[in-house]
């Protein structure tokens, strides 16, 4: 028997790397559309489904920070650079079939919404994807916090933060072969351990309004339509319950 849809409303949380294939930088149109094929299966299965996107393909503005460049004018360009990847999200979601709302905290008349809690309740509610950008409109935080702030807003019943490994490691998995998966870990355990999972604002956010973090590997063919459906075998969950460490193989 298939396994029962267990979320309602998520927030997926991007990088913006998704959206370069294996370009070194830049919008491959063909990236775009895989990623928005597989955004296109949670609406079908009826998740409401708002999506954050950072602009890391684009420019990074703390890196340009650190460069030289005023933090605030960075962390600026940065978040325009969110709404081209909105836009570029967007376009292949359409040409899915999936009907897209763009809503940005720097709104373009034109081209994007202005933010708005309600509204985007409203076209959730519709079957539309919302995709929030353009950060929170300010500068000096990230897209991370970006995304547990709107995921507070709209009541998302998680964040599903897309990554390029099976959740969050005692270690670097590519450097340490012999890292342990968490199957879930607390917040507390996460902030204390700084492991780089999302800020420390972002964690903050979300462990005072409950709302728990999915860490899975988005490159991995099918998991995020298992990880919706409540199949965390190859993800981490984060939460304000108990740490646990998956398994060791001998005793499995």
């Amino acid at each position: 028997m298939p396994r029962q849809r267990q979320y309602k409303r998520i927030l997926l949380k991007l990088s913006g790397e998704v959206l370069k294939g294996s370009a070194p930088l830049g919008v491959d149109p063909e990236a775009v559309l895989s990623v928005a094929g597989q955004i296109r299966k949670l609406v079908r299965a009826g998740v409401e489904t708002a999506v954050v996107i950072g602009a890391g393909n684009l420019f990074r503005g703390l890196p340009a920070s650190r460069r030289g460049m005023t933090r605030a004018t960075a962390d600026y360009m940065g978040m325009l650079a969110t709404i081209m990847n909105s836009l570029a999200l967007q376009d292949g979601l359409e040409a899915c079939g999936v009907p897209t709302r763009i809503q940005s905290a720097l709104p373009q008349a034109g081209v994007t919404e202005a933010f708005d809690r309600r509204l985007a309740l409203e076209h959730l509610a519709a079957g539309q994807v919302v995709i929030f950008s353009g950060g929170t409109g300010h500068p000096f935080f990230t897209t991370d916090t970006t995304a547990a702030l709107r995921a507070c807003e709209i009541a998302a019943e998680a964040i599903f933060k897309a990554t390029k490994v099976n959740g969050v490691f005692t270690a670097d998995p590519v450097k340490h072969p012999d890292a342990r998966r968490y199957c879930e870990i607390s917040y507390g355990d996460a902030l204390e351990q700084q492991l780089e999972i999302m800020d420390a604002t972002a964690f903050s956010l979300c462990r005072e309004n409950r709302i728990p973090i999915v860490v899975f590997n988005f490159f991995e063919k099918g998991s995020l339509g298992r990880v919706i459906r409540g199949d965390l075998a190859a993800a981490t969950l984060v939460h304000g319950g108990a740490t646990r460490l998956e398994d060791d193989p001998q005793n499995a």
